[in-house]
């Protein structure tokens, strides 16, 4: 493969030191630095105000960066309307054309393109059995359910064969049925059509299920772009550990630092080891994470340095697994998931136990806000 071939292949879409900023002090996106492979499914994810929606809409050409650059196929984008980049659109309330047929409506990429009008029947047609509407052509919006619609919205955006396609929040109208439906739709076309895809959703379990790779943001700014297993199992940042999936948070100030490892004395006084992940020296604050799943409970398992004395304070039932809340005597509040159907002997409200976890399931990582200075003794 020739090296042009291979940069294309690896930053087929391309963020450079990418700003929009709104008026004079407003920066929705900061100095951002992202590549999306060709082929790829990769998510935009983060709370509301992130940065990720106008991140895409750059991507789109529907918003314009206030600084650096942005390209497809090594191609700038830069002063390419959108109509000119050939990207395929699906959006939130799919911007279907009420006056028009489910076929009309899928065909009008093509139809402005001026594309003959064989071409246009025979593409809608394949288009139409691609998202499993035979037989719907001739309906009007309307007259279809909303995951119908969407799969409308999708035909349209794929049916003259982009090489992008994006999507900006495309489920969030769906109930949660159809949505994990669909979900499973939008992951098995984009397998069998290898297209390069761009998805925005505020839902992380959305985003785990379906991408290739993640990208979180937060403030504007990237926190972290990986694999689901990896974004979930290796937080890089207390807020990507926070925001993708559960977690148990505490504040600390580090004692030591060993290879990997560093010794951290939580506030109110346990001192436990976990695995270095931020650049950390003794006397910095740190924000140490671990999976509720992964905390050993009611247990001898736990490492004697990582263990201590907590009380079940709470039961909380979700289904496939219960939620027990716990209190240390040292004061963290922390929980763990039990799976349903298995009785450990500690499910009691008041029943005391000792916990605590494996240095390699406990992340210390930067120090959230909450946690730079010490928590305040209790009284």
């Amino acid at each position: 493969m020739r090296a042009s071939q291979m940069r294309d292949q690896d930053g087929f879409v391309r963020f450079q030191r990418v700003s929009k900023r709104y008026g004079a002090a407003v920066w929705a996106v900061r100095d951002l630095d992202l590549e999306v492979r060709r082929g790829e499914f990769v998510t935009f994810l983060g709370p509301s105000g992130s940065g990720k929606t106008t991140s895409l809409m750059m991507l789109a050409g529907f918003e314009h960066p206030t600084a650096g650059e942005i390209s497809l196929a090594g191609r700038s984008l830069h002063d390419v309307p959108p109509y000119r980049r050939d990207i395929g659109m699906v959006f939130q309330n799919y911007a279907l054309f009420p006056h028009m047929t489910v076929a009309e409506n899928i065909a009008f990429p093509l139809t402005v393109r001026r594309k003959p009008r064989a071409e246009i029947a025979t593409a809608v047609a394949r288009a139409l059995d691609l998202v499993r509407l035979g037989g719907m052509a001739d309906r009007r919006p309307a007259q279809l359910s909303g995951g119908q619609q969407q799969r409308v919205a999708l035909a349209r955006a794929l049916v003259f064969d982009p090489p992008l396609v994006l999507m900006d929040e495309p489920l969030g109208a769906l109930d949660r049925q159809l949505r994990e439906q669909m979900q499973i739709e939008i992951k098995h076309l984009h397998e069998r059509l290898g297209v390069t895809l761009v998805y925005v959703t505020h839902d992380q379990g959305e985003a785990l299920t379906m991408s290739d790779r993640v990208a979180v943001f937060r403030d504007g700014g990237l926190q972290q772009l990986a694999p689901p297993l990896e974004l979930y199992e290796r937080p890089a940042t207390s807020f990507v550990a926070q925001f993708v999936g559960d977690s148990n948070q505490f504040g600390g100030t580090v004692l030591g630092v060993t290879g990997q490892t560093c010794a951290v004395e939580l506030d109110g006084g346990w001192r436990v080891a976990a695995t270095a992940v931020a650049s950390l020296a003794p006397g910095q604050r740190t924000t140490l994470s671990i999976r509720p799943e992964r905390v050993l409970a009611g247990t001898a398992d736990a490492p004697p340095a990582n263990a201590a004395p907590a009380r079940v304070e709470e039961l909380i039932y979700h289904g496939d697994h219960v939620r027990a809340h716990l209190v240390t005597t040292t004061g963290q509040a922390l929980f763990a998931k039990v799976l349903s159907g298995t009785d450990p002997g500690w499910l009691a409200v008041g029943t005391e136990i000792r916990i605590g976890w494996h240095d390699r399931d406990c992340r210390a990582l930067d120090a959230r806000p909450d946690h730079l200075q010490p928590a305040p003794m209790a009284g």
